[in-house]
């Protein structure tokens, strides 16, 4: 099986080495100094234990053609960039599949590849600790989303996930899933990334779970308003699940405050407002959390330009 990775990150190097022990992997990233670090040295994977492995990974920035299957794990602000590369990237019949955080990304890779864009959802954790170092932030389980016609090669691809230790299965009802990772999303990574701590410190504070309770409730009538029913009964105990399995990771949202980039924000917490408005569904916390982290992407340019 040939697989494509978009994404060099923490998220992408996670994937791309433990993929790369059962077959053929290309990473394909727009980061220079990761890119070339990666070109010129193997990758040093921590694991949950604290065990190093070294991956020799393929790295360009560019993708090779007639690949089988193309994981997109880049942020979300590179997901139309990625997008004009997918189509020639793919064999006739390949599938495009989006791994990343928030909503809209599958939207922007259908419009290059209708019918063959689909929407994966995992719990895995990971935190880029330096050029070419990634330690892993939590087990977790990747769920592929999957529909009649693509079944056969989609659980083909959950077999090649489970054989080199990633914990995968399919799923037809994706989108329970997808908004339920938005909650715990919008409940954990915009408060990491304002008080910068990991995730488990959150746990802490009352104060700080109640912000949780309410970013991660609001999400849940957004959906429910929809039709959609999150797969847990209790978002805030899930959310706190989530931050205590992975309480020493820091979210990707904090590692982009820590670089000096632009966050997901828009995809997370952005989307739950934007979709809240559509739907006449209020979403006050979800809109604070919005305008504080937006606050904090200028701020935080502002200092590095000065």
């Amino acid at each position: 099986m040939k697989i494509v990775i978009f994404g060099i990150g923490a998220m992408g190097c996670l994937f791309g080495a433990r993929l790369s022990t059962v077959c053929d992997i290309q990473m394909v990233g727009v980061w220079p100094e990761q890119r070339k670090w990666l070109q010129g040295n193997p990758l040093s994977l921590i694991d949950e234990d604290g065990y190093l492995t070294k991956y020799q990974l393929k790295v360009n920035d560019r993708p090779d053609l007639n690949n089988d299957f193309a994981l997109i794990l880049t942020k979300s602000r590179n997901t139309s960039y990625v997008a004009q590369f997918i189509k020639n990237a793919l064999k006739p019949h390949g599938i495009a599949i989006t791994l990343q955080n928030g909503l809209g990304n599958v939207e922007l890779l259908e419009q290059q590849v209708p019918d063959r864009a689909m929407v994966g959802v995992t719990t895995m954790g990971a935190t880029l600790e330096g050029a070419g170092i990634v330690r892993g932030g939590g087990l977790g389980v990747t769920y592929l989303g999957t529909r009649p016609d693509l079944d056969d090669r989609m659980q083909a691809l959950a077999e090649v996930f489970n054989r080199c230790g990633l914990e995968t299965q399919t799923e037809s009802d994706i989108q329970a899933l997808v908004w339920g990772k938005l909650a715990i999303n919008a409940a954990i990574n915009p408060l990491t990334a304002l008080l910068r701590i990991p995730n488990g410190v959150l746990l802490q504070s009352a104060w700080t779970r109640q912000i949780m309770a309410e970013a991660a409730r609001e999400t849940a009538l957004v959906a429910a308003e929809q039709g959609i029913i999150l797969p847990f009964a209790d978002v805030l105990a899930a959310c706190e699940t989530v931050a205590l399995k992975t309480a020493n990771n820091r979210s990707s949202m904090l590692q982009d405050v820590f670089r000096g980039v632009e966050t997901e924000i828009e995809v997370i917490c952005g989307a739950v407002v934007r979709e809240g408005q559509r739907l006449g569904v209020p979403t006050p916390n979800n809109l604070m959390l919005y305008n504080l982290i937006k606050a904090l992407e200028i701020s935080a340019s502002e200092r590095i330009e000065a």
